[in-house]
């Protein structure tokens, strides 16, 4: 993340994000594969391919589901001018993992009190189970694994478009850590 400043003078927070160019590495059709969907490449290899490696000449590939009414052809490069510059987008990523965390961290719990005869038990979860059923029931807010997983942030506006670069600019956080693969959807 950085800083900008807008026409007025305010600090806007942004997001510089490489968008691109992608390329349309594969058309799946109705008639062949039972549904229609556009697989693009991202991060093309400088390598010479193989025959036994076709279809791997990127290190990314995604599929996604576009409109009907946008005709995408093989080898069509995607690049950041599909966004214009106050457009909402839609940015989905993986989200920072933090390892294992305590109830506290995970969820928010407010822990126990300081004092009336709590030792050592001030970041504890407290009582897990009941009376009936006598079990701790599944789905249980309690200590794990925290991060990790993919998460999506709505409506984060661009506020600058670079085209020779294929930067984008955009108000706000993303999901995930420096250098995290995005999907970014206008």
């Amino acid at each position: 993340m950085t800083q900008i400043f807008d026409e007025k003078g305010n600090v806007v927070p942004v997001t510089l994000i490489e968008a691109g160019p992608c390329k349309v590495s594969q058309i799946k059709t109705e008639e062949k594969d039972g549904y229609f969907a556009v697989q693009i490449g991202f991060l093309e290899k400088k390598k010479n391919i193989k025959k036994t490696e076709k279809g791997k000449e990127f290190k990314h590939l995604k599929e996604f589901k576009p409109d009907k009414e946008k005709e995408y052809k093989l080898g069509e490069t995607i690049d950041v001018s599909l966004f214009k510059e106050g457009e909402l987008v839609k940015i989905a990523g993986i989200s920072k993992g933090k390892g294992f965390q305590g109830g506290v961290k995970r969820w928010g719990f407010s822990g126990r009190d300081a004092t009336h005869g709590v030792k050592h038990e001030h970041r504890t979860l407290g009582s897990v189970g009941s009376a009936y059923p006598q079990r701790v029931i599944k789905g249980r807010k309690m200590p794990g694994r925290t991060g990790g997983e993919r998460k999506t942030v709505k409506n984060l506006k661009v506020v600058k478009v670079d085209p020779e670069n294929n930067l984008l600019a955009v108000r706000g956080a993303v999901p995930g850590r420096k250098g995290a693969l995005l999907e970014v959807e206008g």
